[in-house]
């Protein structure tokens, strides 16, 4: 009975999303407003959404069962423009998640505040708040993704998380085919640390069919751009924790790796999309001691994800039908006695419709998550399913 309840609210989902989808139709095609400043100064106004009606196989880490949760995935407001040639501006307020497990009324904040200054296409800067530099699927615009949204744990560092506070330099080389970027940021704060020290993340690129030129990637082109794109990075911060904290000792360090590869192929037969990425991220196995409270559980985390996308070439009724899946494992290195309750793997099948691009379109997802080890009492690290689906509207 609870699988056939779980199917009946799914389908209750897509009824009620697919019918709010067509108000929208009327408003979709229209951008945001802008304002000119002389001959080179602008400033343009983005508003941005993402609805998602969600059943899970648990309710929380003490009570299993299922819940039925709708939220405000994203909710943004977005200022971004050029006070001359050489100098742009970006600025993003944020209320996510709002509803989400009966948080209503969420406070706004800063999700993204910096200035770019582009001197020449191989030396550009920004400096403010912005997004790590180091995992591609980090740098993939959460509003053009391919899946329905990024990893929950693995493409974001444990000490920064999705965004960081700093400097980075980066340009475009032979042709724009090989991208550098090199950021030092914040890191890991706090009396916690056995030492302030900066963050340090370099990164390169590769491009060998058409440039990704852009600091963002996307997570599909849509089939606007054959792209075969290869990726590493480098991340690092010492002095980041105490593996003994309570004596204020055995000082650990903190150093990261990914590798990744893009690749999109339109063709006559359809849109093909690939994507992977291998990570591994050391603190030295502090996590596994007696560290502060604070410590990610995520500090020493390795793992990879395979994604991929088919897009039916031509319309499918008032827009275009794309599938995708995504396998994804992840070992945490967490230790509890001799178990390692953490360990999971991720698949999902999914599609995305798309009335009018990224602008304006449904999603379905549905995710089974497994571990290696369930845990005996915890239900968030046993055995679940995760139904999704979600409206994204851009204007």
């Amino acid at each position: 009975m609870k699988k056939i309840s779980s199917i009946r609210n799914v389908a209750i989902v897509m009824a009620c999303c697919a019918g709010m989808s067509a108000g929208f139709l009327s408003t979709s095609a229209m951008a945001g407003p802008a304002l000119q400043f002389g001959e080179q100064g602008s400033l343009t106004f983005t508003y941005a959404m993402q609805y998602w009606m969600q059943q899970k196989g648990y309710t929380s880490a003490t009570d299993s069962g299922s819940s039925f949760d709708s939220f405000l995935r994203r909710n943004r407001l977005t200022f971004s423009g050029q006070f001359d040639d050489f100098i742009g501006f970006y600025t993003q307020l944020e209320a996510g998640n709002d509803s989400k497990a009966g948080q209503d009324n969420k406070s706004v904040y800063y999700r993204d505040s910096y200035i770019t200054l582009d001197y020449r296409d191989d030396l550009r800067f920004i400096v403010g708040r912005f997004k790590n530099t180091f995992s591609r699927e980090n740098l993939e615009a959460c509003l053009e993704p391919l899946t329905l949204d990024r990893a929950e744990v693995i493409s974001y560092t444990p000490f920064g998380g999705s965004r960081d506070t700093g400097v980075a330099v980066w340009g475009n080389l032979m042709d724009a085919q090989l991208q550098y970027r090199f950021m030092i940021a914040d890191g890991r704060e706090g009396d916690v640390v056995a030492k302030k020290s900066p963050r340090l993340t370099a990164r390169v690129h590769y491009s060998l069919w058409e440039p990704e030129t852009n600091y963002g990637y996307l997570g599909t082109y849509l089939g606007t751009q054959k792209v075969l794109t290869i990726g590493a990075a480098y991340d690092k911060q010492d002095n980041v924790a105490y593996a003994n904290y309570p004596s204020r000792s055995d000082v650990k360090d903190y150093k990261a790796w990914t590798v990744d590869a893009f690749m999109e192929y339109p063709s006559e037969s359809g849109v093909y999309t690939l994507s992977a990425a291998t990570f591994k991220y050391d603190t030295g196995g502090a996590y596994n001691q007696t560290p502060d409270t604070l410590l990610a559980v995520n500090s020493d985390l390795k793992g990879y994800y395979v994604k991929g996308g088919y897009m039916i070439p031509g319309r499918v009724g008032a827009g275009r039908l794309q599938f995708f899946g995504r396998l994804e494992k992840s070992d945490y290195g967490v230790t509890t006695g001799t178990a390692n309750y953490y360990d999971q793997k991720w698949n999902s099948l999914g599609a995305n419709y798309y009335l009018d691009g990224q602008k304006l379109k449904l999603t379905a997802e549905f995710a089974k998550v497994t571990f290696d080890t369930p845990h005996p009492t915890d239900p968030a690290l046993q055995d679940y399913s995760q139904a999704t689906m979600g409206l994204q509207f851009i204007f």
